[in-house]
């Protein structure tokens, strides 16, 4: 018999007492309590409707029946690992081979992005018989122990740098080291890797791979200049290092112009180790790492096997195959450059006539809004943002903030997000900061008024 919903008072309060108090909550000061969700939209237990524009896992839009259909029929007929043979398996990684440079062309599958990283973490240190490891600034790559160790994001709160890790500065031409009036920001970020290595070699260390989410996410929806992998992965491979390409947030097809978002670099780079996980099960627990068979045998020839009682499994590839159907069948990459180009130029529109926002970035729908103080010195507007956020909401729209200073509207949408979605959030932004900037400028006469 199914027990009766509780109210989302009670369910709070349960969550308080059972559930760890550093799995964190959105709008902890007014929880929103979910419990349906279809296509790019959520509803509360009231049946309020909410438009998520962050909700990247629902890759093609929440519960999309294609994928609930596919999972529902293969679990009536076999969920087993991955030591029998299955059709299900061969079929997805044949698919994703498809979509990938035919250089990578070996593939492991797991349940999460964090296994994914922390395999290919081992793959680089077995093939180059390296340890150290190069990332970039505010990284963010998975939660187990190895990937905190280089996740900036995560160990500079906890246990602090590791020896074997190295810190690039993100290749950020707003807000970073090197800017958008630099002669040559691509050379320049290039070259602080290749100083790194330098270093890491006088301290008599050598470096097993430079790990890089394709487009940084947590570090403020950055996207690096075309180029710049090139020349790191130059750098590296000197070193006798590998280029690991995290596609975990950004890969199928949210880019808009190419499946993968290490393809913005330009069709002569190719990552040795590509990982994936989020979008890939629409929801669903699944993860892939992709590379060479040089890698593979190199991984192999410990001697030790590498087993995953669920990775692969027949239902998560029937969802991950399932997934690339509705990708070609809906042309949701297509979708996504021509709504992404759209939004972009209403955010853009809306730079020009706020001053608040200084930055408006991003490809297909993977979108960064930077909002300032200032327009000279690029301070993060942290407190506006997160107000923000929380006035969004009381209009039906969920986003989040993201980067070192919080400031960075961040759009991630399930890819099915439409023109009509779009306007509406950049209408609301509008009304919004326009109240904002009247607040601002009264709270200043009255302060003027009474001195």
């Amino acid at each position: 018999m199914r027990r009766a919903q509780r109210s989302r008072q009670e369910t709070l309060s349960l969550r308080r007492q059972l559930i760890g108090s550093s799995c964190k909550l959105f709008y902890p000061n007014d929880p929103l309590k979910i419990v349906k969700a279809r296509g790019q939209y959520m509803y509360d237990e009231n049946g309020r409707q909410y438009l998520d524009c962050i909700n990247n896992v629902a890759h093609v839009g929440h519960c999309h029946p294609d994928v609930v259909k596919a999972a529902h029929e293969q679990n009536q007929l076999l969920n087993t690992n991955s030591r029998y043979l299955h059709d299900n398996l061969t079929d997805y990684a044949e698919r994703l081979s498809e979509k990938l440079p035919d250089k990578l062309c070996t593939f492991y599958f797991l349940n999460s992005g964090s296994e994914a990283n922390d395999l290919a973490l081992r793959m680089a240190r077995q093939f180059t018989k390296h340890e150290d490891v190069i990332v970039l600034d505010h990284a963010y790559h998975g939660h187990l122990t190895s990937l905190i160790d280089i996740s900036p994001y995560k160990f500079r709160n906890l246990g602090g740098q590791k020896e074997w890790v190295h810190v690039a500065p993100v290749p950020d031409t707003y807000r970073g080291l090197y800017r958008e009036d630099h002669e040559d920001p691509v050379t320049a970020y290039a070259n602080e890797v290749k100083n790194i290595i330098k270093q890491a070699h006088k301290k008599g260390r050598k470096i097993a791979a430079f790990f890089a989410e394709s487009l940084p996410s947590v570090g403020g929806q950055i996207l690096p200049p075309e180029g710049y992998f090139q020349k790191v992965a130059e750098h590296v491979h000197k070193a006798g290092g590998v280029f690991v390409a995290d596609e975990i947030q950004v890969g199928f097809g949210r880019v808009g112009k190419h499946f993968w978002a290490f393809q913005l670099q330009g069709e002569d780079f190719i990552p040795d180790i590509v990982t994936m996980g989020k979008p890939i099960g629409n929801g669903h627990p699944i993860a892939c790492v992709a590379t060479t068979k040089e890698i593979a045998e190199a991984f192999a020839a410990t001697g030790v096997e590498y087993f995953n009682t669920f990775g692969g499994n027949p239902v998560s590839c029937a969802i991950g195959l399932a997934v690339l159907d509705v990708i070609e069948k809906e042309q949701l990459q297509v979708h996504a450059t021509e709504v992404g180009n759209f939004f972009m130029k209403l955010l853009m529109e809306q730079k020009i006539k706020h001053p608040l926002i200084g930055d408006v970035r991003g490809s297909g729908l993977f979108i960064g809004v930077d909002l300032i103080k200032d327009q000279a010195k690029r301070t993060p507007a942290t407190e506006e943002a997160e107000y923000l956020i929380i006035r969004l909401k009381e209009e039906y729209i969920l986003l989040s903030t993201d980067g070192p200073g919080r400031n960075v509207l961040k759009f991630k949408p399930p890819m099915c997000f439409t023109m009509e979605d779009a306007k509406f959030v950049v209408d609301t932004i509008d009304k919004l900061l326009t109240d904002m900037e009247k607040e601002h400028l009264n709270q200043e006469k009255t302060s003027t008024g009474s001195t």
